[in-house]
């Protein structure tokens, strides 16, 4: 990246804010509507972070899957504006394709309990009693179960029950069954109550109407600035060196990847030693890889649902949905009145991926890799779509590498770290006084909503901060 000078910039901030995600954004626009000044920087050419978007030819895709729980409309319209929450709407159909079951669903309780119940065979009391149980989980209780011995208390040796109530959440933010049954359970009773929403107009208009709200609220916004190192004064938050110019601030708000937030923008001497191994410690979430499919304008497609779960394992196995050998996948199918005025349709194929899987190939190896996860999503897209190879004029490959370069997270994860994450997240500014941080961690905060709030979160931090810097004689 061409590092450029900041221009029109003023030399001091009250926060300066790292990441453009939906957190930082978000963190940004309160921190700003409680009088603060806030300058938001951003390494990426466009903001939005894993919610981000990019164009090809006259395709416009979006990165990140389009579906969220109900709870956006509210957090959009309490945090951002009625604007931006009266263009959430629902998503019309999911469906389930693979050996043990094929089924449609809107994704709501009371269609997930009609399914558990009648397809399944799942007595009604059990299945209300679940929805009882995770509705009712929190961090307080000091549950140390794992999703695994979730079902296998209210739905022991039914692997076709457990695959349809996790292959959804894997999608979404990569949690395994050996992940706390509590990072599983927000998150399901989450979605799990009207079915799941889309914002009409696609990631780059919500990110056209977010940076119209910053401007609004006197944020500062700047992309292609990298930030190198928080600076510090007696103890404290005192700046940023960003694209290697000083810039002083009172406070910083990180919604970069927390390892090299704390590992690479920190000065050793500035944070415990015990706090840094800490940190190292900390394992990274799994990453994606993606296949963008772009439909030509002459072709018009049947529906056959907005997301497409679909997997050839004969048995849910979490071992095969992060195989290179890829088996199950999802598919997201963006028609043109999801972008109203845009009469394209497209396509994105969404699988698990493991980093080092991709990362040490050569470049002819990884080039013929990539090339053959192309050729396999046609494949598999086939069944839905019969002919597509002639109704394409643009395929595209994302995977854990491509995250990497464009995001800067530690094995390109796109949901973060496991959840001891959390841990290290809250402490961060008990051991340097002023640096907060929100960001994809501990799972539960990872996805749209998730993100969002987690930025509401701390940025309420961030302002008895600085009330408390005000406060002082």
């Amino acid at each position: 990246m061409t590092l450029r000078k900041l221009k029109n910039i003023k030399s001091e901030y009250d926060v300066v804010v790292i990441g453009a995600g939906l957190g930082g954004l978000t963190a940004a626009n309160m921190i700003a509507r409680r009088g603060h000044s806030v300058l938001l920087l951003e390494q990426h050419t466009v903001l939005g972070g894993l919610a981000a978007y990019f164009r090809r030819k006259k395709h416009i895709f979006d990165v990140a899957l389009h579906g969220f729980p109900v709870g956006m409309i509210k957090t959009c319209r309490k945090y951002w504006n009625s604007d931006i929450s009266s263009r959430i709407v629902k998503l019309k159909g999911i469906r389930f394709d693979n050996p043990q079951f094929q089924l449609e669903t809107d994704y709501s309780k009371d269609d997930f309990v009609r399914i558990l119940t009648e397809k399944f065979g799942i007595p009604h009391s059990t299945v209300t009693d679940f929805f009882e149980h995770t509705r009712n989980m929190n961090f307080y209780d000091g549950d140390k179960r794992t999703t695994r011995e979730l079902f296998e208390q209210f739905f022991p040796k039914r692997d076709d029950v457990w695959r349809l109530l996790m292959e959804p959440i894997t999608y979404a933010n990569g949690s395994t069954l050996e992940d706390p049954a509590i990072s599983y359970g927000i998150v399901f009773s989450n979605f799990m109550s009207k079915g799941v929403y889309t914002f009409t107009g696609g990631t780059d208009l919500i990110i056209k109407m977010m940076e119209e709200e910053l401007a609004k609220n006197s944020v500062d916004v700047r992309a292609k600035v990298l930030v190198e190192k928080v600076t510090t004064e007696n103890g404290k938050v005192s700046g940023v060196i960003a694209n290697g110019e000083k810039i002083k601030c009172k406070s910083v708000f990180s919604n970069a990847n927390l390892q090299s937030t704390i590992l690479d923008m920190i000065d050793k001497k500035d944070i415990p030693q015990s706090f840094r191994e800490q940190t190292k410690k900390m394992r990274i979430n799994n990453s994606s890889a993606q296949v963008y499919i772009g439909i030509k304008a002459s072709e018009k497609l049947d529906y056959i649902g907005d997301l497409l779960f679909t997997s050839t394992a004969e048995k849910f196995s979490e071992k095969a949905m992060l195989s290179k050998s890829v088996t199950s996948r999802t598919f997201s199918v963006y028609y043109p009145s999801f972008r109203p005025g845009h009469n394209r349709h497209t396509i994105v194929s969404s699988s698990n991926a493991d980093y080092k899987d991709w990362a040490n190939l050569s470049d002819e190896q990884y080039k013929t890799d990539k090339e053959h996860l192309a050729e396999d999503t046609l494949d598999k897209l086939e069944k839905y779509i019969p002919g597509v190879r002639n109704k394409i004029d643009h395929l595209e490959v994302a995977t854990p590498k491509t995250f990497e370069r464009f995001t800067r997270h530690v094995g390109g994860s796109s949901f973060g770290t496991k959840f001891e994450g959390l841990d290290v997240a809250t402490a961060l500014p008990k051991h340097l006084p002023g640096l907060f941080f929100a960001g994809s961690v501990g799972i539960i905060m990872s996805g749209w909503l998730g993100a969002a709030n987690y930025g509401v979160i701390v940025s309420n931090e961030v302002d008895k901060y600085l009330r408390s810097l005000d406060d002082q004689p």
